[in-house]
């Protein structure tokens, strides 16, 4: 095995940011996204890497990249690396730069959508590997960095599927890393956990007449009632973050109407209104009280006054962090080498996680950017470059030492 000297590590950085970059300006953007400039890009990482490459399509259009560095005992259980293509929509008119032309600034901060969500952590995956090959380390444990579509929408079509095929069950993966996200402080967030989503419709007929009239049992004043209940629900969860500053958001129950419709002139009582709200529901939470008191809200708002599951989760298991998970000891062991302050929690929004948790699989998300504004969404997302390439430096001695871990469960 041989280090690296100053010359070889500065051209593997540089090589690293001109993949990230050009992976950047590959435009994955919703709705209905093009994923073939997306293959073709991760296809040339992979050659370049000496790599075999697969492409799997378990949904017509939704492909799979599955890059694999073997390791020296393929028959122990492997780690899998997972990241997203695709990427959420922009509104380029409130970028200071182009959102797809990963410009960097004086200060090395490199502008585009998908920077911090998680383009870049794709590349760090595939620059960590390229780093420890590099010095001539072979892991003891297969290595699968694999590449889904529709994330940001779910992953319905994506990771969803793919866990249920035979490919997947091939891989014999007993870990995962996933997307994680910035933090604005020195500590790195650590997600274990994801609450369960609950979309619900609401509807509120009622009696229908002229504007004019005080007619009794409308559907506005059944809509007053529930936004009512929901927005006192929501105070006191606000309430709870307020209260206790070791909670996070993951650890609370959100609740956000999104959606409202009804009515067609100005001058009429329509026959019914109905809205959406997106609940965010917490590990904490007995779903079934959760759902009677969705239930009572709309007796309690009148006649007729019910609901629609648009979407329900079950709690899914959060991943173990403790001595069970020999995984999560050995992330910590050199996490904790390397000096990061990790804040291990709940993510407050949806990943693929959720999916390989599903299947018995322990997952971790982890997006090595701190003291960094949360741009995920945002316009003018970025990242600079000095983090990024100390996450890359990260992720080296991260899959040394998961990669060499003997432990057979998982």
């Amino acid at each position: 095995m041989s280090s690296l000297s100053a010359d070889q590590k500065q051209a593997l950085e540089t090589q690293a940011v001109n993949n990230l970059r050009e992976y950047l300006q590959i435009p994955s953007v919703h709705p209905n996204v093009n994923y073939d400039g997306c293959v073709e890009f991760l296809e040339k990482q992979a050659k370049g890497l000496g790599l075999p490459c697969q492409v799997h399509e378990v949904v017509k259009g939704k492909p799979i990249v599955i890059i694999t560095w073997t390791g020296r005992e393929p028959n122990l259980p492997s780690i899998m690396l997972n990241s997203h293509m695709d990427v959420v929509p922009v509104f380029e008119d409130k970028w200071t730069y182009k959102p797809f032309g990963a410009h960097m600034d004086d200060q090395g901060n490199i502008y585009a959508r998908g920077v911090q969500d998680m383009k870049s952590v794709g590349i760090q995956y595939l620059e960590a590997i390229r780093c420890l090959k590099k010095k001539g380390i072979t892991l003891r444990r297969t290595i699968h960095v694999t590449f889904v579509p529709d994330e940001e929408i779910g992953g319905k079509d994506g990771m969803a599927v793919f866990v249920k095929t035979n490919i997947f069950r091939n891989m014999n993966v007993c870990f995962a890393l996933d997307e994680g996200m910035a933090s604005e402080t020195e500590e790195f967030a650590l997600f274990y956990g994801e609450r369960s989503i609950w979309q619900i419709t609401f509807y509120c007929p009622g009696h229908t007449g002229h504007g004019s009239l005080l007619l009794e049992n409308t559907p506005g004043e059944k809509v007053a009632y529930l936004l009512k209940k929901i927005y006192e629900f929501r105070k006191t969860q606000q309430d709870k973050l307020k209260d206790n500053p070791t909670m996070t958001l993951g650890d609370v129950t959100t609740a956000n109407v999104t959606v409202m419709n009804g009515g067609v002139q100005h001058n009429v009582i329509p026959p019914e209104f109905s809205f959406v709200t997106d609940f965010r529901v917490a590990l904490t939470v007995d779903l079934q009280k959760f759902e009677e008191t969705l239930k009572r809200w709309c007796q309690e708002a009148g006649q007729g006054v019910h609901y629609k599951i648009n979407q329900r989760q079950m709690h899914i298991p959060a991943t173990k962090l403790d001595a069970n998970n020999p995984f999560w000891v050995a992330f910590k062991e050199v996490t904790d080498q390397l000096g990061l302050k990790l804040r291990p929690q709940v993510f407050p929004g949806g990943t693929d996680s959720r999916y390989l948790r599903e299947v018995g699989i322990p997952a971790l998300g982890f997006s090595p950017i701190n003291s960094t504004p949360i741009l995920l969404h945002d316009n003018d997302e970025f990242l600079n470059r000095s983090t990024f390439l100390r996450g890359l430096h990260y992720y080296c001695d991260i899959l040394r030492r998961l990669g060499e871990l003997e432990e057979r469960s998982g």
